[in-house]
């Protein structure tokens, strides 16, 4: 049977367990040959194609329940769903998610993006079938090791064993989320797969049992009691998850499709929670992604037959703007040299926000505390309350789980923590699960906390600068994803007024007031306005809290006959909104001038960045339509 025959998961079950490999091969060369002209997320996909095969085999989808922690590794489960033709469009404007989607199909059983969510809601549908007395129905959750460091997946965990709900977590264990995985949890994982003893001791009970005709109801007490003290005997205590009450199997190979098949047979009828230990390789099959994941994880474009990623800009500090988050990187390295209190935080993604660059240079001044930015909030917090300034980067939409840390252990404690939120505003193509639209409004109403967003990388610097500076309390500095705005991004550093903004070009008949990059459009706007006889003024406010209420009042008396707001967060309780409570308190008669653009009271789909910015009108034309209003 070939991958073209395979409309739903049930054609693969009139295969024998033997042809599984021929489809899984075919899969992931299909993965391999469409990610290389349309960039998704590749290294994950490809090491998890025999599971997901067996999975859609042994299972019956979609009454069965399988969700996927994160979704980075959904991609075969996608194309295996009936999406093959539509796959293509991964990640593209009007495209299938790059995520797994309730409302677009059926066999994606919960919505993921963020990651440590797969066991709860798992869980949560095996307590409802109890409930409305389904008891056939299986639920599954595939969660990486990565993930499993998350504080909801052990907060899960410990739910899981209490309710001897009929769940099975499937742990796939490669060593790696995005960057390479890190603490204690990783070590122990590595201690279980490393165990030649235990290991042996496996395979031994495995082989006692019948695996033609899977476990008999006689047979299970026996294989569970054999299984218990293998485990005992070996890694000398207690397995981790058994203390959880949940009955732990493997560690097994992911790529042994057949095995998997015949595992999974003889879990599936096992009655309360399971957990199944599954080894695989990030990258399998593409040679590059097996040696460099962390690269090929989200490699763009990239040729399927030799691997060798396409270059399609070169970023050199000499002749193109750096990335924010290349700047950001250098920048703190800067700033710890001369200030030895300076350490650096980032929730497993050293890489993606540009710590790894300190991390090479000062490894013990860089603290990658895994998936879990609860703790790397409070984390910072304990840092800051004796003496050090701790720089906590974290992308936008990935601090919204961290909120009632921010509050509580540090606006409430006025603790000097730097909070960078990297890819704030719309990111693209990861979506609605990414985008950091809601960090503005969420943390402007929060006492004590300085927000501020730069409209350009010499600003990015002088706010970093500021921040570390002594006598500040808790910093919030958000920037977006992608390039910035000068070559020479290298420019001497300088303490900013807290609360300041500024005014970037004079103007008579309009004013744009903007926060942080949008900034760049009103320039751009005001300049092809200038063109069509219109004068526009520009002024970048640069904080959002404090508001920089002279500047307003100075906007206030210049008599525009428009007033624009523009940023790239929500229009609900954003910077917009600010500025129009202010002139509705203060200068009641400019209010009814001011326009406020932003993003709309809607989840964004994903898209190229300047397609969406033209759908939620906070791009250049949509400056200049309102303008000319």
């Amino acid at each position: 049977m070939k991958l073209t025959d395979i409309n739903t998961p049930a054609d693969l079950k009139q295969l024998q367990p033997g042809e599984l490999q021929a489809v899984a091969d075919e899969l992931r060369s299909y993965i391999v040959n469409t990610l290389s002209t349309h960039p998704g997320h590749l290294a994950s996909s490809l090491g998890t194609v025999e599971l997901t095969v067996a999975l859609h085999y042994v299972f019956n989808t979609p009454d069965d329940k399988l969700i996927w922690d994160v979704g980075h590794q959904a991609y075969a489960h996608k194309i295996l769903t009936g999406r093959r033709e539509a796959f293509s469009t991964v990640r593209t404007y009007g495209g299938i998610s790059g995520f797994p989607k309730m409302s677009e199909s059926p066999y994606d059983a919960f919505g993921t993006g963020h990651s440590s969510t797969s066991i709860s809601a798992a869980l949560g549908m095996a307590v409802a079938s109890r409930m409305q007395g389904n008891t056939s129905r299986k639920h599954i959750a595939v969660i990486g090791d990565g993930s499993l460091t998350g504080g909801e997946a052990f907060e899960a965990l410990n739910n899981v064993g209490l309710s001897k709900a009929n769940i099975l977590v499937i742990l796939n264990d490669n060593g790696i989320s995005i960057d390479k995985a890190v603490g204690g949890l990783n070590n122990y994982l590595m201690r279980i797969t490393s165990s030649p003893r235990y290991n042996r001791l496996k395979e031994q009970v495995w082989q006692r049992l019948d695996s033609g005709e899977g476990l008999r109801q006689r047979s299970k007490g026996v294989f569970q009691r054999m299984t218990k003290v293998a485990k005992t005997i070996a890694l000398g205590s207690t397995n981790l998850f058994e203390a959880l009450g949940i009955r732990y199997f493997g560690p097994v190979d992911g790529h042994d499709i057949v095995h998997l098949t015949e595992i999974l047979s003889r879990l599936k009828d096992m009655n309360g929670p399971v957990l199944l230990h599954v080894v695989t390789r990030k990258g399998r099959g593409l040679k590059q992604a097996e040696q460099n994941p962390i690269v090929y994880h989200a490699p763009g474009l990239f040729d399927a037959e030799t691997g060798e990623r396409t270059l399609i800009t070169h970023h050199s500090s000499l002749t193109h703007p750096l990335k924010y988050q290349e700047v950001f990187g250098r920048t703190i390295i800067e700033l710890a040299e001369k200030n030895p209190a300076i350490v650096g935080i980032t929730p497993a993604m050293a890489t993606g926000c540009s710590l790894n660059l300190m991390m090479e240079q000062m490894p013990d001044r860089v603290f990658d505390v895994g998936i879990s930015e609860q703790h790397a909030v409070t984390f910072a917090a304990g840092l800051a309350a004796q003496g050090m300034v701790p720089f906590c980067n974290i992308y936008s939409s990935f601090a919204q789980r961290a909120y009632d840390q921010i509050i509580h252990d540090v606006a409430l404690q006025q603790l000097p923590v730097v909070l960078c939120l990297d890819r704030a505003g719309l990111v693209g193509d990861d979506g609605p699960t990414h985008h950091g639209v809601f960090d503005l409004a969420a943390l402007r109403p929060i006492p004590n906390l300085t927000i501020c967003a730069p409209m350009d990388d010499h600003e990015l610097r002088n706010m970093m600068y500021t921040a570390q500076l002594p006598n500040h309390g808790p910093v919030v500095i958000r920037y977006p994803r992608g390039s910035s705005v000068y070559s020479d991004w290298q420019s001497p550093m300088q303490e900013l007024t807290i609360g300041e903004g500024r005014c970037v070009r004079e103007g008579s008949d309009v004013a744009f007031l903007s926060l942080g990059h949008p900034g760049n459009d009103t320039v751009a706007a005001a300049e092809e306005l200038q063109k069509q006889g219109l004068s526009a003024a520009v002024y970048d406010m640069r904080f959002l809290k404090p508001l920089d209420t002279r500047l307003l009042d100075e906007v206030a008396s210049k008599g525009f006959r428009r007033i624009i707001t523009i940023e790239d967060g929500t229009k609900l309780g954003g910077f917009g909104e600010a500025v129009e409570s202010y002139f509705t308190e203060h200068h009641p008669e400019q209010a009814a001038h001011i326009t406020v653009l932003a993003i709309p009271d809607e989840f964004v789909t994903h898209g190229s960045v300047p397609q969406l910015k033209a759908d939620c009108h906070i791009d250049k034309d949509s400056l200049i339509r309102s303008a000319l209003l």
